[in-house]
């Protein structure tokens, strides 16, 4: 690999900054200086550091953030905050959320760079869950509970113009006016719409887990963290 290749895939700077951090220096390849970008390297043998800093080579890259409110699960928006916003500092270039989660909705969001992955979790064939806490207007009846779970007229339609029921969820009470909601699917405001179906309204809500994946309670609303090899390996990465 071209040495500023792998300079420009672990986010330190454009090819044409590249060329002039190396001219100034600030490259060094097995403890020699690099005179030239377009060297080519071993980039999981060679010993790369950057500033005096040695750089791992890393293909993608995966995070968890903690979604705070009034943030877009977007890339790009002209008006609001949005969660590449949040991660700015790490200088990723093609960074993308794994789904939306609405703006007045918190918890965990996987961010990468990694479009297979993106679309494993995503994919409505693969049935990944996704768990959210869940506080509501009303109590739920048991009726409303197993109405929830069975599946529930949001107000889709089908191709073919017939009703579209909600995947079978599961409903766990955890509290007062609180729930734990597993669903397998990300339709438009699934959540408050399946909740609006039985007659009751979402006051808050926050995603805890997507997969194997659980939100990390020690991460601050806005705050993110790399995911550990732990967790990448549960997602088969």
């Amino acid at each position: 690999m071209r040495l500023d290749k792998f300079l420009g895939e672990q986010g330190i700077g454009t090819r044409k900054q590249i060329k002039e951090y190396v001219k100034n220096g600030r490259c060094i390849v097995n403890g020699v200086v690099a005179t030239k970008s377009d060297i080519h390297i071993d980039e999981n043998n060679d010993e790369i550091a950057f500033d005096g800093i040695v750089i791992s080579y890393q293909k993608y890259h995966y995070y968890m953030l903690n979604k705070p409110a009034d943030v877009v699960s977007a890339t790009y928006d002209g008006k609001n905050t949005t969660v590449i916003d949040l991660l700015r500092d790490e200088n990723v270039k093609d960074l993308s959320p794994v789904g939306r989660l609405d703006i007045d909705t918190e918890g965990l969001l996987l961010l990468t760079d990694d479009g297979a992955l993106i679309h494993r979790l995503l994919a409505p064939k693969k049935h990944v869950d996704k768990v959210y806490e869940v506080h509501i207007k009303k109590d739920l009846t048991d009726a409303q509970i197993k109405h929830l779970e069975e599946g529930v007229d949001i107000g889709d339609k089908k191709d073919n113009g017939e009703i579209y029921y909600t995947r079978p969820a599961k409903v766990e009470v955890v509290g007062d006016k609180v729930i734990h909601l597993t669903i397998h699917e990300g339709r438009f405001h699934q959540v408050k719409r399946m909740l609006e179906a039985v007659d009751n309204e979402v006051l808050f809500l926050k995603r805890l887990s997507m997969g194997p994946i659980k939100l990390d309670e020690n991460l601050e609303k806005g705050e993110y963290r790399p995911l550990t090899e732990e967790e990448m390996k549960s997602l088969g990465i």
